[in-house]
């Protein structure tokens, strides 16, 4: 799908959808209980979509509803299962060492999936009983029984795997200790994984980089997704740019432990206002001063915040931020693709990019198959000469299936085109 987006200001007021990261393990964690879980708030998606036909086959019946989904657990794992998790590597990641300590499963997937990496997570595997096909490779098998109260892994990589590891260790019938070596790659998201298990009855206590999980999956009964600080950034961003008072962003808690959260500390630091009452939020103002970025806890935040250094004077800096190379895209180029497409200048370095402030004219953005860029292009047309064509637009749907409908009705002027044309 392609289209174009043109226009120079939101208005009104967007409920920000549910947080993708918190409706996985909020999933996860209902489908390893013995009793039925209500979640109130959710948000569709095609990765959450991945994950509940991926606890369907292995665990649980579910029974999706507009803004509510009922997990209703089975008691048992089907050993062996085939499970498509699409394109989301939340759900591969997640899921591999919860259905190891299960018994085993086998893994499917599509477009870049398979190609990223699972090397942190396949010597732990490997070390504590299960056998595993060729990383790499689909249909990915694991066989054998996870085991052990004691479980090393590199945290440098990616999240992921220290919190699929965390959600398998309630299933291995006594406390366990897991210990991050390297660094500890996007921390914050290894919280909201400890904050679902404490939901759902599970104690994790940590000191330094070590992490004990005592209990056993307790459902809550029901329990509310919170809304998405990820998706929220766009919106934030893109009133920032617009210098739009008229527009505002409800849903968000303000004190999430989500650490995309920082965008509001960011466009503060950029010379932007960010009003928030009772949950809503809002941002205008200019842009006065560039920004050095560590992007290390926030990968996530890189493509809208390409965007929004273009419009700050002098080089904005965002560093430590190479682990996008293993994302839906080599996310380091087709960033820096999209700016340049659009008529801003960039570099792009060893762990990240060098973005000069400088006018956008506008241009044809190639999606790469990646949501964040579509909707990163979308909300670049703000601050654009010319309209703003996006080929491979239906990629925001792994995300976001709504965004186009939702910017269009704050003020964006959205035209669907077919096929490749331009």
């Amino acid at each position: 799908m392609t289209v174009t987006v043109s226009g120079n200001k939101l208005t009104g007021q967007t409920a920000i959808i549910a947080s993708k990261s918190v409706v996985h393990r909020l999933l996860i964690c209902a489908a390893l209980c013995r009793e039925p879980t209500v979640i109130e708030g959710v948000s569709y998606s095609k990765d959450i979509e991945a994950t509940i036909a991926c606890i369907r086959e292995a665990f649980a019946d579910v029974t999706c509803e507009e803004h509510r989904i009922m997990v209703m657990p089975r008691g048992s794992c089907t050993v062996g299962a085939l499970l498509d998790c699409g394109e989301s590597g939340s759900t591969l990641r997640f899921l591999l060492p919860i259905l190891a300590a299960c018994g085993g499963a086998r893994f499917t997937g599509r477009g870049r999936l398979a190609e990223r990496p699972l090397t942190p997570i396949y010597p732990v595997l490997a070390e504590h009983g299960c056998r595993l096909s060729e990383e790499g490779k689909f249909p990915l098998t694991v066989e054998g029984v996870l085991h052990g109260q004691e479980f090393v892994i590199d945290g440098g990589l990616s999240s992921q795997f220290v919190s699929g590891l965390l959600m398998a260790a309630p299933l291995l019938g006594t406390p366990c200790r897991i210990r991050v070596v390297g660094e500890m790659a996007s921390y914050p998201y290894i919280v909201l994984t400890i904050d679902a298990l404490k939901v759902f009855g599970v104690t994790v206590t940590q000191e330094g980089t070590t992490f004990t999980v005592d209990g056993a999956y307790r459902s809550p009964k029901q329990v509310y997704a919170e809304g998405d600080w990820s998706n929220a950034a766009f919106w934030l961003v893109g009133a920032a740019l617009s210098d739009s008072s008229a527009f505002s962003l409800s849903g968000l808690t303000a004190d999430s432990g989500q650490g995309d959260r920082a965008i509001v500390s960011l466009l503060q630091q950029a010379g932007f206002t960010v009003q928030e009452t009772d949950g809503v939020f809002g941002a205008s103002g200019s842009g006065t001063t560039p920004l050095h970025v560590n992007a290390e806890a926030i990968p996530d935040l890189v493509p809208i915040l390409a965007v929004l250094a273009t419009a700050l004077p002098g080089e904005t800096v965002i560093d430590h931020a190479e682990r996008l190379r293993h994302k839906e895209s080599d996310r380091l180029e087709s960033v820096a693709q999209m700016i340049k497409a659009l008529g801003g200048r960039v570099i792009i370095t060893d762990d990240g990019l060098r973005i000069e402030g400088s006018p956008l004219s506008g241009g044809t953005v190639e999606a790469y198959n990646d949501h964040r860029i579509v909707m990163s292009a979308a909300i670049a047309a703000l601050r654009c000469d010319g309209s703003v064509t996006i080929r491979g637009a239906e990629a925001v749907t792994k995300s976001y299936p709504t965004f186009f409908e939702e910017i269009e009705k704050r003020g964006m002027r959205v035209c669907h085109l077919s096929g490749d044309e331009t």
